[in-house]
């Protein structure tokens, strides 16, 4: 049965993924070779390579029984697909091999360590999903389960942790201790979402040691996706909350991505929290992993998509999901910056520059339209009156564009898509408050054929959105309503 259900994903995905374009994918963001993806996993550095997995379901454009795909890259920019790493096919896993996380192991092997999912029977007569946690090992292509699976199991939560809601593990290793830990995401009916920390000496036997955080019923009823790693000073873990109330505009009705900063006590595997922040404030956004690059960066990338917009696929599409490009992760003032990976700037061609210009009303620049762009934007005042509007739209033709708009007067930048050619009824238009520099502001935007993803102020907040504009729309214009002056350095993205 296991080499069936993975060879039968291997050989669909050979036969069907070499039907898709080169020119139906995203430029330079990642999508599956044929079918469904969702959440990154797996994302680690081995053998001289960078992996990273990714939920997988080769066989329709739909959410259903989840494999993991399979990358590898040099460099960050260029991946190479592989063949499925892992498929749902053990008796423990036979509903789904749910989100995990990868390293090198003791032996020198990759590990992998993965949520397994299976239906099982309630006293009541009813059914529910049972979650494990799982190890495989491999050569960086192929991979074997481990015999023993699973290796942490609901039953070593204390009273009350959930069986249904139990996922998505994160290993690390402490070097100073030789040991091994896992966060991993659960609930209780009581308080809601947590973080459980396990750990092991030997990677194959696990205890429960703490619950670092929890919800109380304030953030979300279960925490997805957990991730623990320390910047300079600064302990962080980062959570995926489901079903979070809006807390005016720093977090949103429904799914979203978190990130919690405080104090991590290595001996009593406690954890201080000094604060709580939205990870991106766009729409499109879930599901955060990080690994730690050989030079030392803490590199993040996520799902470019959530599950209130998982439906929201255009007609005739041979694939569907896509991941964020890779971000640079640092810490100011307690708070996190992202910027896009500096390799990032070697796909740069053609660059177009302007310095100063006057802008009053509607205005377009030559030289100026594309789908593919990495684009820097710095206004300000021209004068000493205050601009009051000043709007980008991007991916624009006589029917469709996306506009990101900043008023200086209430520091608010607004992002929406509601032009962008989707006919699903979703969510396409966010707010987010920038800090104040009166009336100053330099935004980064990162154009894709079916994305759109905006730093502002140096990675101070993060924006990511999803659009599905038909690609001969490439017009990049301005607006504003008072008068402005702009720089503008504009490159065409080429792999």
């Amino acid at each position: 049965m296991a080499m069936n259900l993975l060879a039968k994903a291997r050989a669909y995905e050979e036969e069907y993924g070499r039907l898709i374009s080169d020119l139906e994918r995203p430029s330079y963001h990642i999508s599956p070779t044929v079918g469904w993806l969702n959440d990154p996993n797996g994302f680690s550095y081995y053998d001289g390579k960078y992996h990273l997995f990714y939920q997988y379901n080769p066989y329709s454009t739909q959410w259903d029984t989840m494999h993991w795909g399979h990358l590898v890259s040099e460099d960050l920019l260029h991946w190479k697909r592989l063949p499925a790493a892992l498929a749902p096919d053990q008796e423990y896993d036979c509903a789904g091999v749910f989100s995990g996380s990868g390293l090198m192991a003791p032996d020198g092997r990759h590990l992998l360590m993965y949520t397994g999912v299976q239906i099982v029977d309630r006293p009541d007569g009813g059914r529910e999903d049972r979650q494990v946690q799982c190890l495989a090992f491999g050569d960086g292509t192929d991979y074997v389960k481990y015999e023993n699976n699973p290796v942490i199991t609901p039953e070593m939560l204390p009273e009350g942790g959930s069986t249904v809601d139990f996922r998505d593990p994160k290993i690390f290793r402490d070097e100073e201790e030789g040991c091994y830990y896992a966060v991993v995401g659960s609930c209780t009916r009581e308080e809601g979402g947590n973080v459980a920390l396990f750990r092991s000496r030997d990677i194959f036997h696990w205890e429960f040691v703490s619950i670092l955080d929890r919800s109380e019923q304030r953030y979300g009823y279960m925490w997805e996706c957990p991730d623990y790693f320390r910047i300079d000073d600064t302990d962080i873990i980062l959570i995926s909350p489901m079903k979070l109330s809006a807390e005016g505009l720093e977090f949103h009705c429904g799914n979203n991505a978190a990130y919690l900063t405080g104090n991590y006590d290595r001996e009593k595997h406690t954890f201080e929290r000094k604060g709580i922040f939205s990870l991106d404030y766009g729409i499109d956004f879930y599901a955060p992993q990080t690994m730690t690059a050989p030079d030392g960066r803490r590199i993040m990338i996520a799902w470019m998509q959530t599950p209130e917009t998982r439906h929201s696929q255009p007609a005739g599409i041979k694939w569907f999901g896509q991941l964020t490009v890779p971000r640079e992760l640092t810490v100011k003032e307690g708070r996190l910056l992202q910027r896009p990976i500096r390799e990032l700037e070697a796909c740069r061609r053609g660059r177009v520059f302007y310095r100063d210009v006057l802008l009053n009303g509607h205005a377009g620049l030559a030289g100026l339209k594309g789908r593919c762009v990495d684009m820097t934007l710095r206004v300000r005042p021209a004068g000493r009156s205050l601009y009051r509007l000043f709007s980008v739209r991007i991916a624009a033709d006589d029917r469709h564009y996306t506009s990101i708009s900043y008023r200086p007067g209430d520091s608010m930048l607004s992002f929406d898509r509601s032009f962008s050619g989707l006919n699903h009824y979703i969510v396409s238009d966010r707010d987010v408050h920038v800090g104040y520099r009166e009336g100053e502001i330099k935004i980064r935007i990162l154009i894709d054929r079916f994305s759109v993803e905006a730093f502002v102020n140096d990675g101070e907040q993060a924006l990511t959105f999803t659009i599905y504009t038909p690609q001969e729309a490439d017009g990049i214009f301005f607006e504003t309503d008072g008068a402005a002056l702009l720089d503008v350095e504009k490159y065409d993205m080429v792999l």
